[in-house]
């Protein structure tokens, strides 16, 4: 299993283990409501990821309906091309995010984004990001699942160390 497929695996096995009632807080604002504070939310280690890590803020990207995650990454790790089968929304929540699009990865074609930023990733659409700089990024994911990602080379890496 490459590495992002991987990513896919642990969001789901995370999301599994601590569900909702493990991982957010309810009030008495009546149903439906949930609040989730930074305290609450709980970090993994991508396996093969370079020391790129997730967390699982709401919801299951492993099964149908709405999820939103996050993904950090520490200073000069990307990931490679790949896709998503559903339609993503990412916010820049801190650092600089290098984006790119296509199934080559070039690193002198990515769009830096900083805080506050936003990114539409459309369903089917080959993309590729990352820390390309000297600080940690982290992102929030918001999409619906199933979410797996798919490698475009699935015999090559799914991460790359980049200077």
């Amino acid at each position: 299993m490459g590495g992002i497929a991987r990513v896919a695996a642990g969001l789901a096995a995370v999301s599994a283990a601590v569900g909702l009632t493990g991982s957010v807080a309810m009030a008495d604002d009546g149903p439906g409501f949930v609040r989730v504070t930074p305290s609450q939310v709980h970090w993994s280690e991508i396996p093969g990821g370079l020391g790129a890590r997730y967390a699982v803020v709401l919801g299951d990207p492993s099964r149908p309906g709405p999820y939103v995650v996050r993904a950090t990454f520490p200073p000069h790790v990307m990931d490679t091309p790949h896709t998503h089968p559903n339609d993503r929304y990412v916010t820049v929540l801190s650092g600089t995010w290098y984006t790119g699009t296509g199934p080559v990865f070039d690193l002198s074609k990515a769009v830096p984004l900083g805080p506050g930023s936003v990114m539409f990733h459309p369903a089917g659409a080959v993309h590729w990001d990352g820390s390309a700089g000297d600080e940690p990024v982290v992102v929030q994911i918001t999409g619906m699942g199933p979410a797996p990602t798919v490698p475009i080379d699935p015999k090559g890496g799914a991460w790359v160390a980049v200077k």
